[in-house]
This record gives C-alpha cells, sequence and structure tokens, in this order.
C-alpha cells in the first residue's frame, strides 16, 4: 500500500538536489541537468528507487531518471539517495504525473522506458490508467526514437493479459518477448534487476511476469 501524506515531504523533495523542479523547463535538453550527454532511460511508477539505484550504479555510461508522481513515495528514494557513500551523478528524480510526459521529453530524447510493477487499476472504467494501456503507449511514442524500448514487469497476471493485448494490437509498436514466470526463463532473467517488491512477491511464490517491446513506427505488413 502506498505511503501519501508524510509530514514535510514536499519540502525536502522541493530543496532536494536530487529531484528536477520544473522540468518542462528542461525538455530537450535533459543532458544539462547531468553535464554529460548519455542515452536516456526512465523509469514510471519508480516507487522507493532501489531498481533505478541499482541500474545507475551498474550503467555510468546510461543516464537515468525516476518519475514518481506520490511525494511521501518519493521522499523514500530521496533518503536513499542522499544516504549513498558514493553519489550517483547519473541519477535524478521527477515528482510528476506520467500522463504529461510529452510536455517534459522531446521526441527521441528517452531511448528506453521501465514500467515495475504499476498500480493494475482493476475496474474496467479505469483501464487508460494503466501505463501500458493504449493511451500511455501513444504517450510513450511521442517521446521514443523509432526503435524505442519498453520493459514492463509484474506479478498480476490479468494486467499482463490485458498489457500483451495492447501492444499486440498497437500499429506502431512490437512486442519482442514475453514470459510469464522470469525467474524460471533464464533467457529473459539474464542481468535482471530486482525492485522491492518483485524480491517481495517472488519470496512469497508469486511468478514474475515480463514483457519486453518497442516503438516501431509502423509495422511491416
Amino acid at each position: 500500500m502506498r505511503l501519501r501524506n508524510i509530514q514535510g515531504a514536499k519540502e525536502v523533495i522541493a530543496n532536494s538536489s536530487w529531484v528536477v523542479q520544473e522540468p518542462e523547463k528542461m525538455k530537450g535538453n535533459w543532458k544539462t541537468a547531468f553535464g554529460k550527454e548519455q542515452p536516456l532511460h526512465i523509469e514510471v511508477g519508480m516507487g522507493k528507487g532501489r531498481f533505478l539505484m541499482d541500474m545507475a550504479g551498474q550503467n555510468p555510461e546510461i543516464n537515468y531518471i525516476g518519475i514518481e508522481m506520490y511525494d511521501s513515495v518519493l521522499l523514500r528514494a530521496v533518503q536513499k539517495a542522499e544516504a549513498m557513500e558514493h553519489p550517483l551523478p547519473n541519477l535524478r528524480f521527477l515528482r510528476m504525473d506520467a500522463r504529461d510526459l510529452p510536455e517534459v521529453f522531446e521526441k527521441g530524447e528517452v531511448s528506453r522506458i521501465y514500467l515495475n510493477f504499476s498500480d493494475p487499476w482493476p475496474k474496467d472504467r479505469h483501464a487508460k490508467r494503466r501505463l501500458t494501456s493504449h493511451e500511455f503507449l501513444e504517450r510513450y511514442a511521442k517521446i521514443l526514437p523509432e526503435n524505442g524500448r519498453v520493459e514492463f514487469k509484474t506479478d498480476n497476471r490479468d494486467l499482463f493479459e490485458f498489457s500483451l493485448e495492447e501492444i499486440r494490437n498497437a500499429s506502431d509498436w512490437t512486442l519482442n518477448a514475453w514470459t510469464f514466470d522470469l525467474h524460471k526463463d533464464p533467457e529473459m532473467n539474464r542481468g535482471n534487476i530486482m525492485t522491492e517488491y518483485e524480491e517481495k512477491f517472488s519470496s512469497a511464490g508469486n511468478p514474475i511476469c515480463k514483457l519486453i517491446a518497442h516503438y516501431c513506427g509502423q509495422k511491416n505488413p
């Protein structure tokens, strides 16, 4: 269950050097936030940040941005970042709603998007809020280059099957690979970085689903 209200969270986030304020002003020029031009990967709904911090530590040649809309959750990520013995120069955070991604990133500016254990929004009337809905795929297409990639992990089988169907029905997306049990799939599990949720769910015996898709602009007939 997500934390929503921690006293002082907004103030800490507003004053943290890890959090980019007014991100829409960085559109098309995100390299200046890092001081180094490198490929940019983002995680939408990063939670407490473990996954992205591990990725940034292992891949210093890539810039990473974690996006979270809840102050109290982002606060935990900020606290973890500030406690690091060796700060990561290729890591930044944003407090924003993912629906505004095209207002913050230029076309082709983001080369990869990670979606990890997203809110399933189980009611049919909320389907467009799911981060793998066709509405969000359209948003991702506005910031990815051709062949830009999305990687999605979840333990929710219904959400995963919905996501597979949405991508298969999207004319400008190609589904590259998928599995209903990531940790028993040697190929897709190679180099896998676990999130806090993933470790918790898998230790309880829940299979983890994963898919990889890329934006192709137009599928071959």
